[in-house]
């Protein structure tokens, strides 16, 4: 038991390490440091708002707002996803040389986004209050609930991704593909009741588009539909067990392909 008890405080500790160090690595000798988290969605927000608000004139209330509502947790994903191809290609000098669990390099690397996601919700706070809303109460249980059933779905997709690159090495710009695709087809620059009705039920078979629309409802009305928390817990529980097994079947061959 004790053997066990140390072997967890050392898994801590490694990922603790890990993730301080990709922190110092990705913000040295960068001058905006944190702005360059934030500065990519609300970008993406300016452009989105031009297009559909101005141009198309889209009719959705506080539009703005519902913009960086669902694009500041679709930023950690994607890159999470997006950047999984390249860890453990970065990290060959280390897995070659090092005897220990590759798949903390994946976690560090979800957990790098997370801290970054979690940096920018006072930004989204900041709209809120710009729009005469006010945080909810429920962000207290909420944010906790959202966070844990996004991080095993990103960590999933993410070590599939990584220990498959590793075999077909296209798989890097697939996967740019895929999360493009992706974004268009989940409710972020548009409401979900915007999608003809015999459309609607697709919608449940894309893995984040629940899970977006409860980040929106969470940050701009307070509010957490049990049926969509149900249906993205599912998603997480099933692409976290794939990812599992796609690592430990690949796992052992990695320091050899590397």
């Amino acid at each position: 038991m004790r053997n066990k008890h140390r072997l967890i405080h050392h898994y801590i500790d490694l990922i603790t390490v890990l993730t301080q160090k990709d922190l110092k690595v990705r913000y040295k000798n960068s001058f905006l440091g944190y702005l360059w988290s934030i500065a990519h969605p609300l970008a993406f927000a300016l452009v989105f708002f031009i297009a559909f608000k101005v141009v198309v004139k889209i009719r959705v209330e506080n539009y703005t707002l519902f913009l960086i509502s669902g694009l500041f947790p679709w930023q950690w994903f994607a890159n999470s996803v997006n950047g999984a191809p390249m860890i453990f290609i970065n990290n060959a000098s280390i897995i070659k040389k090092v005897n220990f669990p590759k798949n903390v390099l994946v976690l560090t690397h979800v957990l790098q986004d997370m801290i970054h996601f979690l940096l920018a919700i006072p930004v989204i706070a900041l709209f809120l209050i710009i729009y005469g809303k006010a945080p909810s109460v429920s962000w207290c249980y909420g944010i906790p609930i959202l966070l844990f059933i996004q991080f095993f779905i990103t960590y999933g997709l993410s070590i599939i991704v990584a220990s498959t690159n590793l075999f077909f090495r296209d798989l890097e710009r697939l996967t740019m593909l895929f999360t493009t695709l992706l974004f268009y087809f989940t409710p972020i620059i548009y409401p979900e009741h915007m999608i003809p009705n015999h459309y609607k039920p697709l919608i449940h078979l894309n893995p984040m588009a629940s899970l977006m629309v409860s980040w929106r409802n969470l940050f701009m009305v307070g509010v957490l539909d049990i049926f969509e928390i149900c249906l993205a817990l599912v998603y997480a529980i099933i692409i976290f067990f794939l990812g599992h097994v796609i690592y430990k079947s690949l796992s052992w061959r990695f320091a050899e392909i590397l």
